[in-house]
C-alpha cells in the first residue's frame, strides 16, 4: 500500500463577513477534494498542544505523528537542516526574516514577498557587518534565512513571530529573555535588529526597490529559537520510506530530521505562483518509489497574512485543480491512501496563525465513508474520526491502532 499526505498550508480558516459568514474552504470551488471527502472519512485534528506556537513548526510535527512535547525545538534549525547548515549540539538558532518597518510599525514579515536574490546580497552584506565568530547569518529562500549563535547563548528568549504581528510597533515585540541567560542572547537580538536597520537603510537593493515601488527588507527580525533535535526516523518508527516535496526550508527540514528524503521541484516558490503541477507529477513518480509522499503547499498561508481573501481563494482553488486532480488521475485508489489536511488555521481577516483543530480527511480502500461531501472546517466537524490528536492521524492513515 502507498500513502499520500497532502497539506495546504493555512486553507482552514474563520466565517468571513464577505462571504456571508463562511469561510474560504466552504466556499472555494474544490471537487477534487470534495470527490475525496465523499469517499473518505472525516475529521478535526489538533495539531497545535496547548503552549505551542501556533505555527507550521508545531503542526507539521504533529501531522508526522512526532510529539512537538518531545521533539519541537524552534523553526530554525529545521530550516538550517534543510539548507544544509551544519550545527553544533549547543548552538542556539533562529529563524530570521527580512521585514519592512515603517515608522516603528511592522509593515510585513516578509519585506513584499523581497526575491531570494535580493534577500541574499542583504543577508551577505550583514554578514560582512555583523557576523563574528559566536554570530553568523545563513541566506534562505526569499525573505526566509537563518541566525545561529555558538555555545555562549541560549535558547531562553521569547521572540515574536513577524506574521502573527503585522502592524505592531517593533518596540512592543522586540526579543525578551526568559531567563539570565536568555536574556543575554536578547540583548544580542535587539542589538543586531537595531543594527540591521541603519546598514539596510540605504542598501542599493532597498533604494532600488523603493524606487520601484516595492517595499524595502529594512530590518531583520529573528524568532523561534532552538537547538538541533534528535528524531527517530521514519523508517523505525513507523516502517516505511518516506519522500517530502515542498518549496519551503522548514517542512523539508522536518523531513531531513524524520529520515525522509526531499525533493525539490523546480519553479516551486512557497507562493501563488509555485509549481503545482510540477509537484503533482513529483508525487506520482515518488509513489512509485516511496512508501509516502508528502506534498505541502505554502501559497494558501501567505495569501493570508498579506490579506488577500481573492488570492486565498486561488490557492485553494488552483491545489485543487492543478495538483490534487491531476494526482487523482494518475494513482491507483485500491493501491493508494490519501489525507488531505490543513496544517494549521490562518486568518485572512487578521493575517496571523491560530491553533483552532483543523478539518482533515482520510481516504483508505478499507474505510466505509462517513457520508461527508464537502471538505471544510464545519464539515468535518461532524465527520467519523471526531477530534483526533498526537499520533492519532498518521496511524489511522497507516492503518495501524492508534
Amino acid at each position: 500500500m502507498k500513502y499520500l499526505i497532502l497539506v495546504p498550508d493555512g486553507a482552514a480558516d474563520f466565517p468571513v463577513k464577505e462571504l456571508n459568514n463562511k469561510t474560504p474552504l466552504e466556499v472555494a470551488r474544490k471537487p477534487n477534494i470534495d470527490n475525496l471527502t465523499k469517499i473518505g472519512c472525516c475529521g478535526l485534528m489538533e495539531t497545535i498542544p496547548d503552549g505551542f506556537p501556533a505555527g507550521s513548526e508545531v503542526a507539521n510535527l504533529s501531522i508526522l505523528g512526532y510529539s512537538p512535547k518531545k521533539y519541537y525545538q524552534g523553526r530554525g534549525v529545521l530550516e538550517a537542516a534543510s539548507l544544509g547548515i551544519d550545527l553544533e549540539p549547543d548552538d542556539t538558532v533562529f529563524r530570521c526574516n527580512t521585514v519592512f518597518v515603517d515608522n516603528g510599525i511592522m509593515i510585513s514579515h516578509s519585506a513584499g514577498h523581497i526575491t531570494s536574490e535580493e534577500s541574499k546580497e542583504l543577508i551577505e552584506f550583514l554578514n560582512v557587518k555583523l557576523s563574528l565568530p559566536s554570530v553568523k547569518f545563513y541566506h534562505g529562500l526569499d525573505y526566509r534565512h537563518i541566525l545561529v549563535l555558538k555555545a555562549q547563548f541560549s535558547p531562553e528568549v521569547e521572540c515574536f513571530p513577524p506574521h502573527d504581528n503585522v502592524g505592531k510597533s517593533v518596540n512592543s515585540i522586540l526579543p525578551r529573555g526568559l531567563s539570565s541567560a536568555g536574556e543575554k542572547t536578547a540583548e544580542t537580538l535587539r542589538y543586531l535588529i537595531k543594527e540591521s536597520e541603519a546598514l539596510l537603510k540605504n542598501h542599493p537593493v532597498n533604494l532600488k526597490r523603493i524606487a520601484f515601488e516595492k517595499q524595502p527588507g529594512n530590518l531583520i527580525w529573528p524568532w523561534s529559537p532552538g537547538r538541533k533535535p534528535a528524531m527517530e526516523p521514519i523508517s523505525k518508527k513507523f516502517g516505511i520510506t518516506g519522500a517530502v516535496i515542498s518549496a519551503v526550508d522548514l517542512v523539508k527540514g522536518i523531513g531531513i530530521y524524520a529520515g525522509f528524503d526531499v525533493i525539490n521541484v523546480k519553479g516551486a516558490t512557497g507562493l501563488y505562483n509555485t509549481n503545482y503541477e510540477g509537484k503533482a507529477y513529483a508525487a506520482i513518480e515518488a509513489l512509485n518509489k516511496y512508501d509516502l509522499v508528502y506534498v505541502h503547499v505554502e501559497a494558501p498561508d501567505e495569501a493570508a497574512h498579506e490579506g488577500n481573501l481573492k488570492l486565498k481563494f486561488k490557492c485553494i482553488e488552483d491545489f485543487d485543480s492543478r495538483l490534487f486532480g491531476i494526482i487523482l488521475k494518475n494513482v491507483d485508489l485500491k493501491q493508494t491512501c490519501i489525507a488531505v489536511i490543513s496544517d494549521h488555521y490562518t486568518s485572512v481577516s487578521q493575517r496571523n496563525h491560530s491553533n483552532q483543530k483543523v478539518p482533515f480527511v482520510i481516504y483508505r480502500p478499507d474505510l466505509k465513508p462517513d457520508h461527508i461531501y464537502s471538505f471544510s472546517e464545519k464539515e468535518c466537524a461532524v465527520g467519523a474520526f471526531g477530534v483526533i490528536k498526537e499520533d492519532m492521524f498518521i496511524k489511522i492513515l497507516l492503518g495501524k491502532n492508534p
